[in-house]
């Protein structure tokens, strides 16, 4: 493709940046610690496509700016708009659709990562630095990775006796057994890993996969081994639930700030 060709493209790739980092899609891609860092790039990159336009067109003769048109794409060579054999050489325009994904990308949002990701994906709990105490509050709002660490590492000390609420989405195995997932982020989507409650108890009869689910129950003792890699995923005795809307981050980011 043509500097100019090149520069539209570019453009649109810093456009699209924009504007993910302008409304909540970015969410679907990056922590949102890097919303700043993901418009400061959407700039430079729309900011370089201009440059190189004006670039473009400042440095080629006045006589090739004021002969394009002709054939839509400016290029000379030999002096006279042609290459070898005399016959002028014209990108394919096949090669523009390469642009496609970049409105697939303005237009269409992205689903964030679901059960089918956390069923085949070990889950990814890691041993907290500490457990601080826990506030006051019946019931006490919880995340997933939280109970699951205070569960397997603590060994529900700080949970007993106690009613947590977690929310998460629903993820199913083979034998249709429940679980309560959240993916963990550590920077993008790309590196998001499930980590995993089971539910016991008064469970709904019917279960979607990837719906999302608000739960009220306490720690039991009750625990099995996640059959991708072996991990430790502790179960929730649940009393009550209750199926609520997709949150606006779907991705949990409190395990590494």
């Amino acid at each position: 493709m043509n500097r100019k060709a090149q520069a539209i493209v570019l453009f649109l790739v810093g456009g699209a940046v924009l504007r993910a980092g302008s409304t909540d899609l970015y969410l679907r891609y990056v922590k949102a610690g890097l919303r700043p860092l993901l418009l400061a790039a959407g700039v430079v990159l729309m900011a370089a496509a201009v440059a190189t336009v004006w670039y473009e067109r400042r440095m080629r003769p006045a006589g090739e700016v004021a002969g394009e048109g002709e054939d839509g794409y400016g290029e000379v060579e030999d002096g006279h708009g042609e290459g070898e054999g005399g016959h002028a050489h014209r990108e394919p325009g096949v090669s523009w659709l390469l642009v496609l994904p970049l409105f697939a990308l303005i237009l269409v949002a992205p689903p964030a990562l679901g059960s089918y990701t956390a069923m085949h994906t070990g889950t990814a709990l890691q041993r907290p630095w500490g457990f601080p105490t826990l506030p006051a509050g019946d019931p006490l709002p919880l995340n997933v990775a939280d109970y699951a660490g205070r569960a397997v590492y603590d060994h529900g000390r700080s949970l007993e006796h106690r009613r947590v609420e977690i929310t998460g989405f629903v993820a199913l195995d083979g034998h249709g057994a429940p679980y309560l997932v959240r993916m963990a982020l550590n920077c993008c989507a790309a590196d998001a890993q499930p980590v995993k409650i089971g539910l016991t108890g008064r469970i709904p009869a019917v279960l979607e996969p990837d719906t999302w689910l608000q739960v009220i129950g306490t720690y039991t003792r009750k625990r099995t081994k996640d059959p991708v890699g072996g991990g430790a995923i502790p179960y929730l005795e649940v009393s009550r639930s209750r199926p609520v809307p997709a949150p606006r981050d779907p991705y949990d980011e409190s395990w590494n700030g």
